[in-house]
């Protein structure tokens, strides 16, 4: 194996996703293990076992160039990671760990970042340099990339789309996870859905419901499933809107879970954005949804680690 590869990771809450990736965005091998939570140190261990299992050797320099991780979480400046989903991960030193057990450079990003950096490599967001990912799932976030740039913040926080404020309403569920996460989130979709079941789900509601559960039924053709999907769609429109109108970019791409649903309410998002959106933004922009799906934040972290090594 040539060192033009990278190793490349997606350290998810619950799956960790490597890849080997080359110079031009091939990917030559894979894996996928479940995240093992036993300890705050388990996944930085799994994470070394991993690379050596894709890399085939105890020895890596040498071998790949650097290794790329994305986290679902915050990277402080002082290199440490904080992510809630992973115990015990207030202030992980994620990449000093690592570079002291593998002996290579390391590059760690947020998802949010990684996302919209593999999108605009080898995405539907390709050669774009004003582009937006919004990633929708259990959670709602957004990578930023303005004239070819990543929208930080301050604090490292930019993209936390599901802290959008797109309506008056403001529950617990909203005080918990931000409003637009509350009404247009995987499990938000469920929750609209439990309201008013009717007939056609009552046998689905006898187990936990879900957003892809309730994509099946909407493509059967089961009303209240096409109203939900539709009124995540115009929500999720305004959410849009805000960003188009913020950034101005030439691409907003869907991606994430609901991604996979897309065609049950991308045309009523279209609509939505553009008449709540600043309209020359709104005219010119395309919202497209992913087609490199869960590949997309290996790509981005593989790029940042070829472009780091």
């Amino acid at each position: 194996m040539a060192a033009s590869h990278v190793v490349a990771i997606d350290l998810g809450g619950t799956k960790i996703a490597a890849a080997l990736v080359n110079r031009n965005g091939g990917i030559s091998r894979r894996m996928v293990v479940d995240v093992d939570t036993v300890s705050p140190s388990a996944p930085v261990n799994q994470i070394v076992g991993v690379t050596r299992d894709l890399v085939g050797k105890n020895e890596l320099n040498g071998h790949i160039k650097s290794i790329g991780i994305a986290v679902p979480g915050l990277i402080r400046r002082d290199g440490t990671v904080w992510a809630p989903n992973l115990p015990g991960w207030r202030k992980m030193p994620l990449a000093r760990r690592l570079r002291n057990a593998l002996r290579v450079p390391i590059v760690v990003e947020s998802d949010r970042n990684a996302v919209v950096l593999g999108e605009t490599w080898r995405g539907a967001a390709k050669g774009k340099s004003d582009a937006i990912v919004l990633m929708l799932g259990t959670g709602i976030g957004a990578g930023i990339l303005s004239g070819g740039r990543l929208i930080r913040g301050a604090h490292e926080l930019s993209g936390c789309a599901g802290w959008m404020v797109i309506a008056d309403t403001f529950g617990y569920e909203a005080q918990a996870v931000g409003q637009l996460e509350s009404l247009a989130s995987g499990p938000a979709i469920a929750r609209l859905a439990l309201k008013e079941m009717p007939a056609p789900l009552e046998k689905a509601a006898s187990k936990p419901l879900t957003a892809y559960q309730l994509a099946k039924a909407a493509r059967r053709g089961d009303p209240v499933a096409i109203r939900v999907y539709s009124e995540t769609g115009r929500v999720l429109g305004y959410a849009v809107a805000n960003l188009v109108s913020l950034f101005d970019p030439e691409i907003v791409v869907i991606g994430g879970g609901l991604a996979q649903a897309s065609d049950l309410f991308l045309d009523v998002l279209r609509k939505s954005m553009k008449e709540r959106a600043q309209p020359i933004s709104g005219k010119r922009v395309r919202v497209v949804t992913s087609n490199l799906g869960s590949d997309a934040n290996l790509l981005g972290v593989a790029r940042l680690a070829l472009m780091r090594a």
